[in-house]
């Protein structure tokens, strides 16, 4: 064996040590936990609220975690009073704790990579998600179409930001649950997406799509929404 593999063993086994170091506490695992059971970034605030801690308790050990390696922040793009405020999730390749079934991200890309070599993209990914969506909106209430929109890709983990009103209204996301497949096929994911809000808006009926920024087009992707 090499020195520069022993390094690299003896450096992989340190960054390992860390991260049990890390989970090792039972108020930071706790942070974790409940990081990994969300599905969109949560601040600071946000998590000290759910587990009834004060907020200069948590932020030391969520900048534990993001130094080990565990977590990612960003910084809120819809802008705050005061300091910037900060949204933490599970990097990428972080533990999962069992709380998603291994299965399902390999599913995803194994259908993904059999969707693009098939060559679906474009309309014909917005025509295969329309369905879908219009099912979502129909257990949504009575809400308009805006304020409904924004609670679904809420629950979807895209952590909308909105603009203007009901009748001229441009939903940004700020997070996307589903980045790395875009990166990997933006034309076949991002218009998957496409295809999911512009099903769930036709089905409300008071609203109308009038544009739709994918990642090709733009970071954060985003929608534009008129009334009807």
């Amino acid at each position: 064996m090499t020195d520069d593999t022993e390094g690299a063993i003896t450096e992989g086994a340190g960054a390992r040590l860390d991260v049990l170091k890390a989970l090792g506490d039972n108020t930071r695992y706790a942070i974790y936990l409940e990081l990994a059971r969300s599905s969109s970034p949560r601040s600071t605030a946000e998590v000290a609220e759910t587990l009834g801690l004060h907020p200069n308790t948590v932020r030391p050990h969520l900048e534990r975690m993001r130094e080990v390696g565990l977590l990612d922040v960003a910084t809120d793009a819809r802008g705050t009073v005061g300091r910037p405020q900060h949204r933490y999730s599970l990097a990428a390749g972080a533990p999962s704790l069992g709380l998603e079934p291994p299965t399902f991200p390999l599913l995803a890309r194994m259908l993904a990579e059999a969707a693009a070599a098939a060559g679906v993209a474009g309309p014909d990914a917005v025509e295969a998600s329309r369905d879908q969506g219009r099912a979502m909106a129909a257990g949504r209430g009575g809400a308009k179409c805006v304020a409904a929109l924004v609670a679904a890709l809420d629950d979807l983990g895209f952590d909308p930001a909105m603009g203007g009103d009901d009748d001229a209204a441009r939903i940004v996301f700020t997070h996307c649950p589903y980045r790395e497949l875009a990166e990997a096929h933006p034309e076949l994911i991002c218009n998957l997406h496409r295809g999911l809000i512009e099903g769930f808006v036709a089905e409300r009926g008071d609203a109308e799509v009038t544009g739709f920024g994918t990642l090709v087009d733009r970071d954060p992707c985003q929608v534009e929404l008129a009334a009807r």
